[in-house]
């Protein structure tokens, strides 16, 4: 409450403020502070209508807003959520009627009401729709999708620019809303793994055609923008420095395989997270790499490039910024705009073979393969993205380690032509940091991948790295002395050198916390057993489970996933005597119901 002695007002304006005040819903007052923001910016008194007797006053626009927009998200890892969400509430509160909802929530029978339809989508794998978009996809796709023509929309696509079909659910979303008759607002804008700015610019086109080209309304909308976009503390351009506190190799001598475990301190960061998030690291390439790549550009390792209006030389441009060690077929057509060589272009020109050779290989290969090519430093840097953070699941609850968090790295080494390869942010803790120096991190959360409530049982299927997250999920639910079951299935090669985590898993299982754990090592016998092998033994009891409720995780590669599926549908139809389409429906309803959740790579 207002009080006279501590305020510029007299006691009149300070009673009347006050009998206002009460009055007022949350939302009110967040358009007041912005309205009188933007008077205060402008240097003008804007007026607010007047209400007739007995009604609110309108909000401050030229004319009332009463459009209805559903944002409908598919999202992965959250960044398509987070954006949603974000514009969502930011479009709310210029007057806007919106429903912001994901995929697999949403009633498809909706579509025959939609005014206004903004789509944000993220690709998951070799352009697969995100697992919370499977469904929504599969519909609007299908015999049963209705005619929209009485629907006008916008699409936003999330992906990663390596992959061959680079923002392909996106693309799918905004082609078949036009062809069921869809009026497009904005075109599509396709975003890499540095998808902020494009995003924020393809949200800004959206809203100008939404709000029309009201002054008031911009400026109201502009005024409480800041008001109401979250803060984000530590982010991609403004990471956390965090001290490494421990780095174990936590596979035995004689493997075959190199598994870091890292501790990192989070100490007076503020940072938190929850099991299922992941942790961003920022690496730096090889130095070895960067200046052989120089030495075969033949450039001077000191000159000057300017990235993103900043100068910096090309030695510290290659080491910190941008992609060096990752070929994609785009940038393979962009190297050929600067070479004449018949090979390249040969190469190129067909699709198996250019996906062959990419594979594996590096720009060194390509620039000593197919040199010379002729260009300077500024557009040969011109030509690469930047280096994206590599994200790790995390390994540690914050609950058991306070202003700490863990990451499980499996280390990447390999020789393609006769030389060694290193996996840039894996070799780089591996070879470059110990104990005590600092990394470059920040938190990439995963709404689409969290424990359920502490009575619910759980089957955790993460063989090698992907047992990561489960440690973080077995620790949290020790933690809060959660009473649900917990079930993990683990794999690796060996169980001498493999079983990560060994002591801990045994411990857990001792005290009870941990109910079960089937595990598989590969290399063990003659014949390769796998993870899904002890699924397939176990395939009653599993299916038990899941007719009580459990909920079922998968971490790991994406080949290990789709075996995994495949495997529960074939213990779904046996053990619930299902047709094998009944049993898809099964798999479709535990998606639905986010009892299958999955942290694919």
């Amino acid at each position: 409450m207002l009080e006279v002695n501590n305020s510029p007002f007299n006691e009149k304006q300070v009673q009347q403020l006050n009998e206002l005040l009460a009055t007022l819903t949350t939302q009110q007052k967040i358009w007041l502070t912005g309205f009188l923001s933007a008077s205060v910016a402008s240097g003008t008194v804007v007026e607010v209508p007047k209400a007739t007797q007995g009604e609110a006053a309108p909000i401050a626009t030229n004319e009332p807003v009463s459009k209805n927009i559903t944002i409908l998200y598919g999202s992965q890892t959250g960044n398509a959520q987070k954006l949603a969400e974000n514009f969502g509430e930011q479009l709310k509160n210029v007057g806007f009627d919106v429903t912001v909802q994901s995929m697999s929530d949403f009633k498809t029978n909706g579509l025959k009401k939609l005014q206004y339809l903004l789509v944000i989508a993220s690709t998951h794998g070799e352009g697969e729709p995100p697992d919370n978009a499977i469904s929504f996809h599969s519909f609007l796709h299908g015999k049963r999708a209705p005619k929209l023509e009485h629907v006008k929309f916008a699409v936003l696509s999330l992906g990663d620019s390596s992959y061959e079909y680079f923002c392909q659910t996106g693309k799918d979303f905004d082609a078949q809303l036009e062809k069921l008759g869809a009026e497009r607002i904005v075109e599509r804008v396709d975003c890499d793994l540095d998808y902020a700015e494009p995003a924020e610019k393809w949200f800004e086109a959206v809203k100008e055609k939404l709000q029309g080209d009201s002054s008031v309304q911009l400026s109201h909308q502009e005024a409480t923008a800041t008001v109401l976009q979250e803060t984000v503390t530590y982010n991609r351009k403004n990471p956390f420095s965090a001290e490494i506190i421990e780095k174990i190799n936590l596979n035995a001598e004689g493997s075959n395989k190199e598994t870091i475990h890292l501790e990192l301190s989070l100490e007076n960061s503020g940072i938190t997270f929850e099991p299922g998030d992941s942790l961003a690291i920022i690496p730096i390439n090889n130095e070895n790499l960067v200046h052989s790549l120089i030495s075969a550009l033949k450039f001077d390792a000191t000159t000057n490039v300017v990235i993103d209006g900043e100068s910096i030389t090309l030695e510290e441009a290659l080491t910190k910024v941008l992609e060096i060690t990752l070929l994609t077929k785009p940038l393979m057509r962009k190297l050929a705009d600067y070479t004449e060589n018949k090979e390249f272009h040969k190469l190129i020109s067909d699709e198996e073979s250019v996906k062959a050779y990419i594979f594996g290989r590096d720009l060194l290969d390509v620039v000593e393969t197919f040199g010379p090519f002729k260009w300077d430093a500024q557009s040969f840097v011109n030509l690469l993205r930047k280096m994206p953070a590599r994200q790790y699941s995390i390994s540690s609850s914050l609950s058991a380690y306070p202003e700490e968090v863990h990451v499980t790295v499996g280390v990447v080494r390999y020789e393609v032509d006769e030389r060694e390869r290193l996996g840039v942010c894996s070799t780089y803790i591996a070879d470059q940091l110990e104990v005590g120096d600092k990394v470059q991190v920040y938190i990439q959360q995963n709404p689409n991948f969290r424990l359920p409530n502490d009575e619910t049982p759980i089957i955790m299927i993460g063989p090698g790295t992907g047992v990561a997250p489960f440690r973080s999920f077995i620790q949290e639910r020790e933690e809060r002395g959660a009473t649900g079951e917990n079930w993990l299935f683990f794999g690796d090669q060996h169980f001498v050198t493999d079983f990560l985590y060994q002591k801990e898993w045994l411990d857990y299982l001792k005290s009870g916390v941990l109910t079960k754990m089937d595990v598989a090592f590969s290399r063990d016998q003659p014949e390769k057993v796998y993870v899904q092998h002890k699924m397939l033994k176990r395939s009653a009891e599993l299916y038990e489970w899941l007719e009580r409720g459990a909920v079922v995780y998968v971490c790991g590669d994406k080949g290990m996933a789709k075996d995994v599926e495949a495997t529960l549908l074939q213990i779904i139809e046996k053990e619930g005597n299902k047709t094998e389409e009944e049993a898809k429906e099964y798999i479709e309803k535990l998606r639905s119901e986010k009892r299958y959740q999955r942290d694919v790579y």
